[in-house]
This record gives structure tokens, C-alpha cells and sequence, in this order.
């Protein structure tokens, strides 16, 4: 009863191939994920981006099945056992987010990146599985000797990103990032260990590289996401400080936790008790403390928690110079005077930085196309579209975020 059917709303059914894998799902580590939004804040922007990681890594898992039953059906040796443990790998490339995915990596941790939580829920998950997960983690690690299966959990063409972009283009309706990730799929092969494209799916690769940077802009750097994303950031950072003051703050005890400590990746390699605690954590913590915040004496975390709430946004500015220091002091101190603050707490209610996006990095894991005549090109030499090369430049945006009440006093 374990091979399990699921009903998902992009590609129709999905199918649990065995028991082992339909017991990670079951797993409270895999639980966790329903209560992480994929999106974080976008659907402040977008209302209907309300899925979720748990969404994200059961469609990145069918399309693993799916590209591993083309690779076979080509004539590509992939065991059971393979083709299990790489299903696996890429059903929990994510288990490590925390809450708000990628917005809250750098506030909660302490410069530990989601792949090394993976690593270690995976690493934990092992032992209760008694070792069944090994070959999977070899994949996740690229310590496989058939280096291919890392390609497709990891690469710039991967299952990662076929789902991503087809499932946040379905829930949040921009239809630009619509790539036709089962055409690319059908046209992967293996060619001395590597993953290639036949050269008649190169088309479909080009939508695929310019649908990723339009959903950047669009969607993932969308300048309300920065806005949302860098008021819950300061909200959390403002939070922290509080209770590192000695100052009573209503919110889960393992948010807590993370609030008075800075916990580095060893300690979460030499303690099961904060990786346990990481693994409860969820945008219920952040939102339900949220709730309480609101009606707390320290002004900045009271006025941020109600913004967020009521949806009283940062303004945003562009620019494609650095914000110069002297801007940044201005906004600060009309802070100040517009909420009665001090110069350290204005600091709170502004943020500025840098967004980059590029659409295909060629010095990285390429993408490689495989001609009619057996020859391995690059993407971006075998196109025969010079927007490709373009896609390789790194774009930088710096940002400027502060009340929207301060444009309006000006």
C-alpha cells in the first residue's frame, strides 16, 4: 500500500516507485516542508505563489522517474538501486530549508547554506534507515563515480530547476517562464559520463535559459519580493537583538533557541538537539510570532511586525549605481524624525544591497549539446541565437529600501 498515487496539479499524476521512498516522504523532516512557502513572500506579490517546498521536491522527484526511464529506454545502464537513490537525492535537496526558503538563510543560520543542513538531515535520515539512504547521499555529494546522476540533481540543467520554473510559473501566472520541460527531458542522453542535449532540443534549451531570466526579474528579484523580503529580514535581525538584550519575547522555544545563540554548522554536527530544533522550524514560528510582535513595546518591532501584516510595504529604488552612503544617512534620519527613533533603531527600518542575475553560467557544469554529427558543443557555440553569450553577463541591480511615508514627506 506504500506505492502511493499523487494528484499534483502540474503534471497529473505521480508515482511512488517504492516503500523506502514513500517512508522518507512520511518522515516528519519531509512533513516540514508543507509548512515551507517555495516562494517565501512572493505571494504578496503574486497571490496565488502559495506552494510549497513539499510541492517543489515531489515534482523534482517524477521528473527524475521520468528522465531516468529516457535515459534507459536509450540504452543508458541505471540499476534499481540507482535509480532509486537518485530519485531520492533530488526528492531531499531541500530538506535542509529553513523557514522562508531562501529570504531567512543568512538571519536564522550562522552562514550555514541550505545544502549543508540537507546534507546532515540526510546524513540523520541514514541511520534511522539503516544506511539505505548511502547510495543517495554519494549522488547528493558527487562522490558517485557515475558523475551524470549529480547532473541531474544538481547543475544548470537539472530537475531542480525543470520544476521550479514550471511550477512557480504555473502558481504564479507569468507565463514567460513556461519552458517545455518534457521536450527537454525526452532529448537528454549520457555521453562519456555526461548529461547532453540532442541538438534537436537546443531550442527548447534556449526558452529554458531565457525563461530563467525573466522569472528572475520578474518573479525571484521582483522589486516588491526584495521590499517584503528585506522588512522580514530586519524584522528578524531587530527580533534577535531584543532577546540578546535580556528583553522577553513571546515566540516557539526552538526560534528562540536560534534567537540567543549563534549555531554554527560543527554545532549542528556535534549536537542532534539543534538540528532537531532546526528541523520543527517553519513559517508558522515566523508568522505566529509575528502576531504576537505586533502589540510589542519596542517600536521598531511592533511598527515592522504591523506593516508586514497589513501589508504597509517598503518603497523600493533601483539602480544600476551603488547607493551611495550620504542617500542612505538622509533616509535614516527622516526615519527618525517621521517615528520618534534612534539612530540605532533606524537602522531597522531601512535596508540597501546588490541583486544579480544571469541567465547561464558557461564556466559552470555546462550545458552541453550533442550534434547530428556526434560532436560536444557548449550551448552558447552550438545556438545559433548571440542572445545566449548575452545571458552569460552577471547583471547587477543595488537596492534602496525604506517607508513608503518618507517619499511622501519629501
Amino acid at each position: 500500500m506504500k506505492k502511493k498515487i499523487i494528484n499534483d496539479p502540474v503534471y497529473g499524476f505521480l508515482s511512488l516507485k517504492t516503500e523506502l521512498i514513500f517512508d522518507i516522504i512520511q518522515h516528519p523532516f519531509f512533513q516540514r516542508l508543507r509548512r515551507i512557502k517555495q516562494l517565501g513572500l512572493t505571494d504578496f506579490v503574486y497571490p496565488g505563489a502559495l506552494h510549497t517546498r513539499f510541492h517543489h521536491a515531489l515534482g523534482a522527484m517524477h521528473l527524475m522517474t521520468v528522465s531516468l526511464d529516457v535515459l534507459r529506454v536509450k540504452g543508458n545502464e541505471i540499476s534499481n538501486e540507482e535509480y532509486e537513490a537518485a530519485t531520492i537525492a533530488i526528492l531531499l535537496h531541500d530538506i535542509g530549508h529553513g523557514p522562508f526558503s531562501h529570504a531567512l538563510e543568512s538571519s536564522i543560520l550562522n552562514g550555514v547554506h541550505h545544502e549543508k543542513m540537507s546534507l546532515l538531515l540526510m546524513d540523520h535520515l541514514n541511520k534511522e534507515f539503516d544506511g539505505r539512504l548511502t547510495l543517495a547521499i554519494s549522488i547528493f555529494n558527487d562522490t558517485y563515480y557515475r558523475k551524470f546522476f549529480h547532473q541531474l540533481v544538481s547543475s544548470q540543467l537539472d530537475m531542480d530547476r525543470l520544476d521550479y520554473l514550471q511550477r512557480d510559473c504555473f502558481f504564479t501566472g507569468v507565463i514567460e517562464g513556461k519552458v517545455a520541460f518534457d521536450r527537454i527531458i525526452r532529448m537528454l542522453d549520457i555521453d562519456e559520463d555526461r548529461i547532453v542535449v540532442e541538438e534537436k532540443g537546443i531550442y527548447s534549451i534556449e526558452n529554458f535559459l531565457n525563461a530563467r531570466r525573466l522569472m528572475y526579474w520578474q518573479v525571484y528579484l521582483h522589486k516588491t519580493t526584495v521590499s517584503t523580503e528585506q522588512m522580514l529580514i530586519q524584522l528578524i535581525k531587530r527580533a534577535r537583538y531584543l532577546v540578546r538584550k535580556g528583553i522577553d519575547l513571546p515566540c516557539s522555544p526552538n526560534l528562540k533557541l536560534f534567537f540567543e545563540k549563534d549555531i554554527t554548522f560543527p554545532d549542528f554536527e556535534n549536537n542532534y538537539n539543534y538540528l532537531s530544533a532546526f528541523a520543527s522550524l517553519d513559517d508558522y514560528d515566523i508568522w505566529g510570532g509575528i502576531k504576537f510582535w505586533v502589540a510589542h513595546e519596542d517600536k521598531v518591532l511592533s511598527l515592522l511586525s504591523k506593516m508586514l501584516l497589513d501589508r504597509k510595504l517598503f518603497k523600493v529604488e533601483l539602480s544600476n549605481e551603488k547607493i551611495k552612503k550620504e542617500r542612505l544617512k538622509s533616509i535614516r534620519k527622516k526615519v527618525q524624525h517621521e517615528y520618534g527613533l534612534t539612530p540605532s533603531e533606524s537602522k531597522f527600518m531601512s535596508s540597501s544591497g546588490k541583486i544579480t542575475n544571469s541567465g547561464y553560467i558557461p564556466y559552470d557544469q555546462n550545458i552541453l549539446i550533442k550534434t547530428k554529427k556526434g560532436e560536444i558543443l557548449d550551448v552558447a557555440k552550438a545556438s545559433d541565437l548571440p542572445n545566449i553569450e548575452a545571458l552569460s553577463k552577471i547583471v547587477k541591480k543595488f537596492y534602496l529600501c525604506y517607508p513608503k511615508v518618507l517619499s511622501l514627506c519629501s
